[in-house]
């Protein structure tokens, strides 16, 4: 026979994890919104200048916690140019014109940096 015995209570995560809840972190992710902006702007290869000008982000509260989305607002016939200057497109005469990664490397340090100032946020509760 196995008999298992416990004591205690989750009452200090419980309330940590409130807390975790209630905090609001829409400053910073407000801040970060505006980096990302700034970081997609300067990246974005310049053409006629549009593209790098159409950068836009939203915060927006779920049901697990906050969501920030960037987007570009530049969409020409229904095609959303920042995509297509990322991933290329094929043109009329049948030519393909190549992708350049220009978005992911801008955003991954906002990415990274917010990530570390959020754990600080929570690890401060």
């Amino acid at each position: 026979m196995i008999t298992v015995r416990h004591s205690g209570n989750f009452n200090k995560l419980e309330k940590f994890l409130a807390e975790a809840k209630k905090k609001k972190f829409y400053s910073l992710l407000d801040s970060y919104g505006r980096q990302g902006v700034d970081a997609l702007s300067s990246a974005t290869p310049i053409d006629s200048g549009y593209t790098s000008i159409s950068w836009k982000y939203s915060i927006e509260m779920t049901s697990t916690g906050y969501q920030i989305t960037w987007y570009n607002t530049n969409v020409v016939k229904g095609v959303p140019i920042a995509i297509i200057i990322q991933y290329g497109h094929g043109t009329r005469g049948g030519g393909y014109v190549q992708g350049r990664d220009y978005i992911n490397p801008a955003i991954t340090p906002i990415f990274n940096k917010l990530a570390n100032d959020l754990w600080k946020e929570i690890l401060a509760l």
